[in-house]
């Protein structure tokens, strides 16, 4: 009984220092490091930030991909679709798509 304890107690030790180890603490950056032009700063904050984005999108369910991505600016496109009834409704959205698209560069 107590042995048993005392093993599962050392196991969960072993587990415990195995992820402290598989994880390591970054040290805070020196103050000189950091980039001297703000915009470099925000624009390497920005890559960052697209490239974290562009794997969590990827580890996305389909329904939950396309429900974030795409399903806000479609319903959108068809509701204005829908009131002005064009003779090409499939050119109409489709100009509808890439004038209101969040992620172009404007």
């Amino acid at each position: 009984g107590a042995e048993n304890a005392n093993q599962t107690m050392g196991d969960a030790d072993a587990e415990m220092k195995t992820e402290a180890q598989e994880e390591p603490v970054s040290a805070p950056a020196d103050a000189g490091s950091a980039p001297e032009n703000p915009d470099q700063a925000a624009l390497a904050e920005k890559a960052a930030t697209e490239a974290q984005e562009k794997i969590d999108s990827q580890a996305l369910p389909i329904r939950t991909y396309l429900d974030q991505t795409v399903v806000p600016i479609l319903l959108q496109g068809l509701s204005d679709l829908v009131k002005a009834r064009p003779d090409d409704p499939v050119e109409y959205l489709a100009a509808y798509l890439v004038k209101h698209n969040p992620k172009s560069k404007k």
